[in-house]
């Protein structure tokens, strides 16, 4: 019940509005996003890469309704690209394609994603399309299939709690994919979402297993100990390089596991997000778990 409130605060707009305008709640978003500006998300790509994991940078926002201002945010990501060119960071981008046209048009999304991947090939970087709620999920993959004829240095997301993400996943492998799998983070229906915890946690181990046997590098995107623990596991029994696949966490979220995960060897990649927009990201991230609201809650009252 509290993660569906949660998730419907994310979409107010009025909300929105009162939050990215209080003080004290963006004091308390700084420990999930890295800042308002580039240079902030690009400060706290060198912190992780000091700490022995990389990156990807996400720039925060979505659902443009312009066909300029989804050109406009295509170019913050090619400006992005050559920053990081420039600073020599270990990072890649991840890229909302409502943020650059989705809703708008299909071609001039793909367009948008086009320029920024091509600028990527340039520097030798990679590209993540995000996967956003359930509305986009076709379009998105319409998408993605369409630039994968062109360009190999490219992934995409699938959420584990879809009931069509066994077949997209099994699609996606055909076609040279490569993937990150995460839960998901957006409130879907039980028409087409597993409702319970635990069936979506063990279809993500299901994919997971197929994810790593395909040879194709893949991220695994979760902060579930449990899960992690099978994944090592899986990949030991299966003699499955540490090389071969990444463990993704988000930033500023059970750091404490992203060490000990660097310090055993496994390649691990922070989820860093600049920007400000970042209401709809910080209240999913509320959503996903109690302990991220207690230290909202907790701050808020100090202050």
């Amino acid at each position: 019940m509290l993660k569906a409130i949660l998730l419907y605060l994310s979409r107010q707009k009025g909300i929105q509005d009162f939050m990215l305008n209080f003080g004290v709640t963006r004091k308390v978003v700084n420990r999930f996003v890295s800042g308002e500006r580039m240079e902030d998300g690009l400060v706290a790509v060198k912190k992780v890469n000091s700490e022995g994991a990389i990156a990807t940078l996400d720039h925060l926002g979505e659902e443009t309704s312009e066909p300029e201002e989804a050109k406009a945010a295509a170019g913050v990501y090619l400006n992005a690209l050559d920053l990081i060119n420039e600073n020599q960071a270990d990072t890649n981008v991840s890229v909302k394609p409502t943020q650059v046209g989705l809703k708008i048009d299909k071609k001039l999304c793909e367009e948008n994603f086009a320029r920024i991947i091509e600028r990527a090939k340039e520097y030798n970087n990679f590209v993540r399309m995000d996967m956003e709620g359930s509305d986009c999920t076709q379009d998105t993959l319409d998408v993605f299939y369409s630039l994968r004829e062109k360009y190999d240095n490219f992934g995409i997301v699938i959420q584990t709690y879809l009931y069509r993400s066994e077949k997209d996943v099994e699609d996606i492998l055909k076609a040279g994919g490569r993937i990150r799998l995460c839960k998901g983070a957006y409130k879907e229906p039980k028409e087409i979402a597993f409702q319970r915890k635990q069936e979506v946690d063990d279809n993500f181990v299901k994919l997971m297993k197929r994810m790593l046997k395909s040879g194709i590098y893949h991220g695994i995107a979760t902060h579930d100990e449990n899960i992690i623990k099978k994944t090592k596991d899986f990949a030991g029994e299966n003699n499955i390089p540490r090389e071969s696949f990444e463990f993704q966490l988000l930033y500023g979220i059970r750091t404490e596991l992203q060490h000990q995960l660097v310090r055993e060897g496994y390649k691990v990649r922070i989820y860093i997000p600049f920007g400000m927009q970042w209401y709809p990201y910080f209240m999913r991230r509320l959503a996903e778990r109690p302990a991220n609201l207690f230290f909202f809650l907790k701050n808020f009252l100090r202050a």
